[in-house]
This record gives C-alpha cells, sequence and structure tokens, in this order.
C-alpha cells in the first residue's frame, strides 16, 4: 500500500522506543541530541476553539480532539525519558466560560482518566494534579484521587495536570500553607525562596526547562508564574489538536539551540577586554 512521503513511517536507530515515525520525524530525531532533552517539559494547550471554529464545529469538538494530542505528547514524552511533564488543562480563569462547556470539559476529563488509565500503566507514569481540586465537582475530586493512588507507585515520568490552577493562586496557596505551619511556634522564620518553593504544587519538582505554548499567543497566561523563571519558552502557531509528534520534537531542537546561562556569562566571554574598551571610550 502506497503512502504519501510525508507519512511514509520508517525505524531509526536512536529512538527505538518511539516506533515507527514519519520522514519529517526522523529528520528532526537526526537532529535531537536525546541525552540533553529538558527534564520538565511545561505546556499551554491553547488553540482548541479555534481549530474547531475553523471547521464550523462546536467549541466541544475542539476539545475532544485535543485528548488526542495530549495523549500523543505524554506517551511521546515518557517514552523519551523526560522526567516530568506538566499540562495546562483548566485555568481558575476558565470558570468565566459557559456553564454548558465547563460540564463537557469536565466530563471529558473523567472520560480521558477512565480511558488513558493503562496507557498511563504501560508508560510507567505518576499522575499528579496542581491546583485548587477542591473546588471542582465532587464527582471529578474521586476521579482526581483515585488517578494517583492507581499511578502513586510508578517510577518514570511524572504527568502533572493544571486543574482549576491559576500561577497567583498557587503562590497565594504556598504562603498561606507556610503561615499555617508557623502558628503557634515561637517567632516566625523569614520566607525564603526556597521555603515557598517546597510548598509550591510542584512540590519536589524540578522546574521547567522548556515551556510550549501552541496557538501563537504570546502570553503566559498565569501559568507557573514561580517556576518558569528561567524556562526556555517556544511558542508555535500551531493549534493544539494540529500540534503532533513532529511539532514536539521541533519544540526539542529549538530548545537545544539555546544557551541557558540563568543570568550569568560563559567562563570563555571577553568580559574583562569588554569593560577596558568600554571605559577607554
Amino acid at each position: 500500500m502506497s503512502q504519501s512521503k510525508s507519512h511514509t513511517t520508517l525505524q531509526v536507530a536512536a529512538p527505538e522506543v518511539l516506533g515507527p515515525v514519519t520522514t519529517e520525524e526522523a529528520r528532526l530525531l537526526e537532529r535531537v541530541d536525546l541525552a540533553r532533552l529538558p527534564r520538565h517539559v511545561a505546556v499551554i494547550m491553547d488553540g482548541n476553539g479555534r481549530w474547531a471554529q475553523r471547521r464550523h464545529l462546536p467549541r466541544v469538538a475542539g476539545h475532544r480532539a485535543g485528548t488526542k494530542t495530549a495523549r500523543s505528547t505524554i506517551e511521546t514524552c515518557a517514552r523519551l525519558k523526560i522526567e516530568a511533564l506538566t499540562l495546562y488543562a483548566f485555568s481558575v480563569e476558565n470558570w468565566r466560560r459557559p456553564k454548558a462547556e465547563i460540564d463537557f470539559l469536565m466530563q471529558l476529563l473523567r472520560e480521558y482518566l477512565r480511558k488513558e488509565m493503562p496507557l498511563l500503566q504501560k508508560n510507567n507514569i505518576q499522575m499528579r494534579f496542581l491546583g485548587r481540586i477542591h473546588e471542582l465537582p465532587m464527582a471529578v475530586q474521586n476521579d482526581v484521587r483515585d488517578a494517583m493512588e492507581k499511578t502513586a507507585r510508578n517510577k518514570g515520568m511524572v504527568l502533572c495536570v493544571a486543574l482549576n490552577y491559576g500561577g497567583r493562586a498557587e503562590i497565594v496557596d504556598a504562603v498561606n500553607s507556610i503561615l499555617g505551619e508557623q502558628n503557634g511556634h515561637g517567632p516566625r522564620p523569614p520566607i525564603t525562596e526556597e521555603s515557598l518553593a517546597r510548598h509550591m504544587y510542584t512540590g519536589s519538582l524540578s522546574d521547567p526547562d522548556l515551556l510550549i505554548r501552541t496557538s501563537g499567543e504570546m502570553r503566559l497566561s498565569n501559568f507557573l508564574l514561580w517556576q518558569i523563571a528561567y524556562a526556555e519558552i517556544f511558542v508555535t502557531e500551531t493549534l493544539w489538536p494540529d500540534f503532533n509528534r513532529a511539532r514536539l520534537l521541533e519544540a526539542f531542537v529549538e530548545f537545544q539551540k539555546r544557551e541557558r546561562r540563568y543570568g550569568g556569562i560563559r567562563e570563555d566571554e571577553p568580559v574583562a577586554e569588554e569593560h577596558a574598551r568600554v571605559a577607554g571610550q
């Protein structure tokens, strides 16, 4: 059976774990150093509504299509041994959407957790949820707890789903958690970056190295404001339902082009000479 060149599948030597890949994916994999992948990837999954609108479909069709992209992204990252993947699923601001859409999203989440549990277990993925989970409908809370319990002993990638999440709310909750621990225990020690980080929803996880945003929007949308202080940001015009494995590999290629200095400079940069030149002007 013949296929177009862009969809021909083949095996490449390095990432046997991915199985068959397209010719485009193979070309990208040749450019990816599998030893220098980001430890923690965070994704703002944007564009479901626009994807549906362009196809004259209801918005919910875009959300359902987006779950397929989530599945591919999760499995690919797990197979490439990414340590953590955080997906922005539902923000504290999303409660402003029509009730019918919110109800659909909650039901879609519950359906996803039931259907994808075998995939999560097969890939040894541990699930966590970030956000004010106690404010969600009780049925959703139960399914969230069940998913975390079933995957708690898994030792592979940590999959964090940001649900009823807001970056500012997370910082407020972290501060309140610290203050709650300190009540009635003598002098209050100062809050440090280290103590605040320990009380974030992400806890002991490393901060994201790479933040991916689909749909071309150039904003953070109140996502992981504390944790992404030094993350590399990759924005693509691709809408989330169209963000396939090739686009994910493309993000990794771009990530590996970046020089991460964390506010410092390379040791081989001629700093002293440059300062002397400027001073002599």
